[in-house]
């Protein structure tokens, strides 16, 4: 077992400890599931008919934050395609060094500083074919605070990663609330960059979702909202010669 695992397991253990001690203060928490059908074709994955269900988890602590997801991607088979199916997941927990140290860290827009880790699953299966991977990521994030966002963080990782070599990666996430009359609108979402090594490319992914809070108008504010979720990435999984996806997908969350 390598340092980059072992330190990430040892995060995710002690995130587990922390959330269940007497001293553990929860801040916020929020639970959703999502449901999205993509309106245009994905270059990876060329189907049809693509759906994902996604269960989240994101909550603040005094001693950091979590954030876990789990996807269940489904594409019916069609003349072309055979069927596939894969369930991805993420869990990224982060440990508050003002926490740890005793001492307030923050500085300029700089809220506070952290220990990053994030653990990777994947395990899918087309046609008959299964595949999977686990990959391990660590380093170091921040907390920024900046007029108008709820939040906004970035993480700087070293990901060791299953199938290819290991490599850097640079992860930024925000939400933005936008009130226009008695309309909320929630625009949130990440971007992911991912540094080269000899058995890949750099690859580059823009994630964000734009919905409207529907519940409001029945008196259930932030409980169901929809919008749309747009996917851009330039050589998606770092695949040589896989340039540019867009996808445009409708979607529906409900909070739990």
């Amino acid at each position: 077992m390598s340092i980059t695992s072992k330190i990430c397991k040892s995060v995710l253990f002690t995130s587990i400890v922390l959330t269940g001690s007497v001293n553990a203060k929860t801040l916020w928490s929020d639970n959703s599931i999502s449901y999205l059908n993509n309106t245009n074709d994905y270059q990876v994955y060329e189907n049809d008919n693509v759906n994902v269900i996604t269960f989240e988890h994101a909550s603040g602590h005094n001693w950091g934050d979590v954030f876990f997801f789990l996807d269940r991607i489904t594409a019916s088979e069609d003349d072309n395609h055979v069927r596939y199916e894969e369930t991805y997941g993420e869990i990224s927990a982060r440990l508050s060094l003002s926490y740890l140290t005793g001492e307030k860290l923050a500085f300029g827009a700089i809220s506070d500083l952290y220990i990053a880790t994030t653990y990777e699953h994947d395990t899918g299966n087309s046609g008959g074919f299964g595949f999977g991977f686990n990959n391990y990521l660590v380093g170091v994030g921040a907390s920024w605070d900046v007029s108008g966002f709820d939040y906004l963080q970035s993480n700087v990782y070293l990901a060791e990663n299953d199938d290819t070599d290991n490599d850097y990666q640079l992860t930024l996430a925000w939400g933005y609330p936008i009130a226009i009359g008695n309309h909320d609108i929630i625009i949130d979402g990440y971007i992911d960059w991912s540094s080269a090594a000899d058995d890949h490319k750099a690859d580059f992914h823009f994630n964000p979702q734009i919905r409207l809070d529907v519940g409001k108008y029945f008196g259930k504010a932030k409980f169901f909202e929809v919008g749309f979720e747009y996917s851009y990435w330039h050589n998606k999984f770092g695949i040589s010669g896989l340039d540019n996806e867009n996808t445009l997908s409708a979607m529906v969350k409900v909070h739990l």
